[in-house]
């Protein structure tokens, strides 16, 4: 048996010393780096070998990487390192880790082509002037097999401690058992569909009915499913907090009903979340978690591997425990550990984003992988943000107000080109909002040239802390990147804001109109396919992933994805379900809809007192139902949601609903209450909904539906833009009320529209719907007037 392992994770593994340092950052994009390595093979000769595969093995060690190019005429071998900023600023301890690659590179090549010496090159391509810099040594093939040899010394115990843990994960996991008595109703068949997708190396789209067991039914399968299939890591997804936590607690579990088995599983969390020292950069210099820790990681990985958490997880307590007990960075030693862990747990932004630390090792290193996707109807939004760039120029103003005068020319220019760009005399400019049709070259090679400037300036003041300017710099970056992959999946638009008089950039000029840029992307699908492809499998799961192809479209899933519709255990008789259909929700109805919708709530909990949640669609429609059924019905206890409420603050509504409580809690629909929660039995006994959930129609929306069409349709833009994302929240917060097949509760849907069949047919087949008529004190025509039409109505 062989442990296989890749050039860059042994010499990571061997060769890194000293500081944390992320001055020399941010590193250039896959993308740029991919464009990197393609120029500078354009400009060698014809008998150049591009990306040239090498192995070789010692001892039960099999090294494999990929080395950028050859010249067989010159013997050259080349390793090429994309950067952006001033070389001479790179850390040494990062020129080294370059050096131990391109040996090793090189004595594989030595050894393939049976060559006595070569010559090894680093070749340092700065992506914004595309100028190389060639660093060459000329080593004999002796020297480097020597060097070969040292480095796999220094990881051979730790492979062979990692092929022992490997072969007892796999033991344990094919025995394992399933840790509760029974599977519930509907979660085998989500099991042995996961456990099928896993075994044909396909995705799966998975809707099964909230309270389940989706999590355990995801899970255990696939660590079943391990030993067989080779899979290497098991990453599981999560769209927040809650369901991350979940995930641990199922693992936790599992692990507890099989003690002897070694699987290792780890948290992943945000930086600001992990960092000890959020006021200090990251480098030795500035923090001391920093200082020194290549030197210091060995004994903190071996220590929290050694000695997992109480629950036998590395959750965030447990690796902050470890690393302040070595004097390491807890958020850096997690990163590291994710190439030793079995489970990873984390947030979609690991995986899918434009940098996932996840999708990277698993190409980097060959790993076979199964991904979990949880609450999946969640990935299209999200994933929409990540791939999404936007630039203020309030923030640009701030940034020139603030810069040195190294900044002022090209700070300056680029407020030249921002303020042309919007003034272009081919459009019109007193709009609020447009829409181009394509991206403004004289703007983008303003903006580069204002980060490079930028770069250079954080490079020569390493110790100056300028907040703003490392906010733009990141977001400009990141603007610049997504207009790289520009294309139909996005759009280009400006917004205007009124007139901000304290941003003049000079005294003589008038007040301007400030804008934002947005490359605002509208179908993920090109960016998210390629990372479905690099794993094994990938299980999508949700109780809201109809309809199928509304999501496989979005997606980019695989034209092979098997779908699975999981029938509810769940019985009509026990959710009254009842669309109320003389209510209008619409915007231009809304005042007019506080009355009744506070009657019929009152109504419901005189008639059964006990907790209920009602959906709205804003904050502002909330604070004014809360106050008219508070004005209405004072004795009856309500308790509200309000605006960037804190996790304290979340925890303390919850509380509210305990078994023998009584009171209704309003929350908005698509917030932190309308999904991810678990109230069973007493603790919620039913839900008004007041909205529909559609996005507001608005310029953005109604671009994006035109851009929906052209990628898909215009039968189904409107579908694609507004309808299926807001029936997906109604049915989301629904579903809080049933959580077993013991609860009792009831749902209303407080609009006429809920009625409508195209509505109707995306509710869950288990409801059986009724209709009903609300009649409020006042006549229906004081309520909702005669000329109003519902089918016209706008949504």
């Amino acid at each position: 048996m062989s442990y296989v392992v890749a050039v860059r994770t042994l010499c990571e593994f061997t060769a890194k010393q000293g500081d944390l340092d992320l001055r020399f950052t941010p590193s250039p994009s896959a993308q740029e780096g991919i464009a990197g390595h393609a120029l500078v093979a354009s400009r060698r000769d014809a008998g150049y070998q591009a990306e040239l595969s090498l192995v070789g093995d010692y001892k039960e060690l099999h090294v494999r990487g990929r080395a950028d190019g050859y010249d067989a005429q010159k013997n050259l071998l080349e390793e090429v390192k994309t950067f952006r900023g001033d070389l001479a600023a790179m850390p040494e301890n990062h020129r080294q880790l370059h050096w131990a690659q391109v040996k090793v590179y090189g004595w594989l090549l030595c050894q393939k082509l049976e060559l006595t010496e070569v010559r090894l090159a680093l070749v340092y391509l700065d992506i914004s002037s595309q100028q190389e810099t060639v660093l060459t040594e000329h080593f004999a093939a002796a020297t480097l097999k020597a060097y070969f040899e040292a480095q796999c010394e220094k990881f051979l115990h730790w492979a062979q401690q990692e092929m022992v843990h490997r072969a007892a994960r796999d033991d344990a996991l094919a025995s394992l058992a399933f840790p509760y008595a029974e599977f519930r109703t509907g979660q085998r068949e989500l099991a042995e569909a996961v456990y099928r997708s896993a075994t044909s190396s396909r995705c799966l789209m998975a809707q099964a009915p909230t309270g389940i067991g989706k999590t355990i039914g995801t899970v255990f399968p696939l660590l079943k499913a391990a030993p067989k299939q080779q899979i290497d890591k098991i990453f599981f997804l999560a769209a927040k907090t809650p369901g991350r936590r979940l995930a641990l607690d199922v693992l936790a579990r599992v692990k507890h009903g099989a003690p002897s088995l070694p699987l290792r599983v780890i948290e992943l969390v945000a930086r600001d979340k992990a960092c000890e020292h959020l006021d200090k950069a990251c480098h030795g210099e500035s923090c001391p978690l920093a200082r020194g820790f290549y030197d210091r990681l060995p004994a903190a990985r071996s220590a929290a591997l050694a000695e997992p958490g109480a629950d036998g997880l590395l959750d965030k307590e447990t690796l902050r425990t470890v690393a302040l007990a070595h004097d390491v960075c807890p958020y850096y030693l997690s990163q590291d550990l994710v190439r030793w862990c079995d489970v990873v747990v984390g947030d979609y932004n690991y995986f899918f984003d434009v940098s996932a630390l996840l999708h990277g090792l698993t190409v980097a290193n060959g790993w076979c992988v199964s991904v979990l996707v949880d609450e999946a109807h969640n990935l299209v939004d999200r994933a929409r943000k990540m791939y999404s760039a936007e630039l203020d120029q309030t923030d640009l103003a701030d940034v020139r107000q603030s810069a040195g005068p190294a900044l002022k020319k090209p700070l300056d220019r680029l407020h030249r080109v921002w303020r042309d760009l919007t003034r272009d005399p081919q459009h019109l400019i007193d709009q609020a909002y447009q829409v181009r049709a394509s991206l403004p070259d004289k703007f983008l090679l303003a903006l580069q040239n204002a980060t490079s400037s930028i770069s250079d300036d954080l490079e020569a003041n390493p110790t100056r802390v300028d907040a703003a300017l490392q906010r733009f710099y990141f977001d400009a970056l990141h603007f610049s990147r997504m207009a790289e992959s520009f294309g139909a999946h996005s759009l280009f638009d400006i917004t205007r804001d009124a007139a901000q008089g304290r941003h003049a950039f000079s005294a003589n000029r008038p007040a301007a109109r400030f804008s934002r840029l947005c490359i605002r992307n509208v179908v993920p699908a090109p960016f998210l396919a390629p990372r479905f492809a690099a794993a094994r499998s990938a299980v999508l799961f949700s109780a809201t992933l109809s309809p199928q192809n509304y999501h496989a479209d979005t997606l980019g899933l695989p034209a092979n994805t098997v779908w699975v519709d999981v029938p509810s255990p769940f019985l009509a008789e026990q959710l009254a379900v009842q669309v109320v259909g003389d209510i209008s929700t619409r915007y231009q109805h809304r005042e007019l809809s506080l009355a009744p919708i506070a009657q019929l709530m009152a109504r419901q909990y005189q008639q059964q007192p006990g907790n209920y949640l009602v959906f709205v669609s804003s904050y502002d429609y909330l604070e004014k139902l809360a106050g008219r059924f508070q004005q209405l019905h004072p004795q009856i206890p309500i308790w509200m949601q309000t605006r960037r409420m804190d996790e304290v603050a979340r925890d303390e509504f919850l509380a509210r609903f305990v078994p023998e409580g009584k009171g209704i809690g309003f929350a908005v629909l698509g917030g932190a209450f309308a999904e991810g929660i678990d109230l069973p039995g007493q603790r919620l006994i039913g839900a008004f909904i007041a909205t529909l959930g559609l996005p507001q129609v608005n310029p953005v929306n109604e671009q994006i539906k035109l851009r929906m069409a052209e990628n898909f349709g215009v039968r189904q833009a409107y579908d694609y833009t507004y309808l299926y994302p807001g029936i997906q929240k109604v049915v989301q917060a629904a579903g809080r009320v049933i959580r077993t097949t013991q609860d009792q509760g009831v749902i209303f849907l407080m609009d006429d529209r809920f009625a409508r069949p195209e509505v109707k047919r995306l509710l869950p087949e288990w409801w059986e719907v009724r209709q009903m008529r609300i009649r409020p004190a006042n006549p229906i025509d004081e309520i909702w007037p005669r000329e109003v039409s519902v089918d016209s109505a706008p949504p």
